[in-house]
């Protein structure tokens, strides 16, 4: 069974640093057990973004390399 997506955050063309920043502050604001998917842009942005992450102490559920060249990512809230 697949798990319900409860947020989609789509920051597709956002710089870094900018896009890390909104993407905490949106993973901050939820509750635990709810999975946000979050979008974003091959190369910096997904990379700064996962080191953020893992330093954040959340984890990537689900990570998929959309057609459009970004990054879907879906992170369930411990």
């Amino acid at each position: 069974m697949e798990k319900v997506i409860n947020e989609i955050l789509d920051l597709k063309g956002v710089s870094c640093p900018q896009n890390t920043a909104k993407a905490l502050l949106k993973l901050n604001s939820m509750n635990s057990g709810e999975i946000i998917e979050v979008i974003m842009d091959d190369g910096e942005p997904i990379n700064n973004f996962l080191s953020s992450l893992d330093s954040a102490g959340f984890t990537v559920s689900q990570k998929k390399f959309g057609k459009d060249g970004s990054w879907h990512l879906k992170i369930r809230i411990n």
